[in-house]
């Protein structure tokens, strides 16, 4: 088990509807702790497996106190206000851009074992749910910025030394 590279924005691996899980075995129960010891270092809230490089629809967590994973998530329930939330992304490294996100929001998949679990939350919670299932789909948070402010973020994304590393 271990730390994985962070992928950067740029790498196609982030623009892939991830493929579902159907297999539970010691090699997802592998996945799943590299995706959690990947969010222990300070700073990270949560990592989808596109961001380590895997096709697999899963996710794990380690915000507010609270340390789990979820396989194969779908977002069954949002609510409260969509407002903008400074958002960040271990993908897009350094920068922040106000995200329309619901304050609250539900998701169903499974745990490692196979078996059926919900994940709520609301506020930086429910924004990091929101978040990773984006992921998953192949959705960096960049893209679901309104227009103007997405064509700044990515102006901004071309001038930082990590993006032009990856040319």
């Amino acid at each position: 088990m271990a730390e994985r590279e962070i992928r950067c924005y740029g790498d196609p691996v982030l623009r892939t509807r991830c493929t579902e899980v159907t297999v539970f075995d010691d090699r997802l129960r592998r996945m799943v702790q590299d995706l959690a010891d990947t969010t222990v270092p300070e700073g990270r809230a949560a990592v989808a497996a596109p961001q380590i490089g895997m096709d697999k629809r899963i996710f794990a967590y380690h915000l507010d106190g609270r340390i789990g994973h979820v396989i194969n998530p779908v977002i069954v329930e949002t609510g409260g206000e969509l407002r903008d939330i400074d958002e960040g992304c271990l993908s897009v490294p350094g920068l922040w851009f106000p995200t329309p996100r619901w304050e609250y929001a539900a998701v169903t998949g499974l745990n490692v074992e196979g078996e059926e679990i919900r994940v709520e939350g609301e506020e930086v919670f429910a924004q990091m749910l929101q978040h990773e299932t984006q992921h998953l789909d192949g959705i960096v948070y960049i893209e679901t910025l309104p227009a103007e402010r997405r064509k700044q973020a990515l102006k901004a994304i071309r001038r930082t030394d990590w993006f032009l590393a990856g040319r």
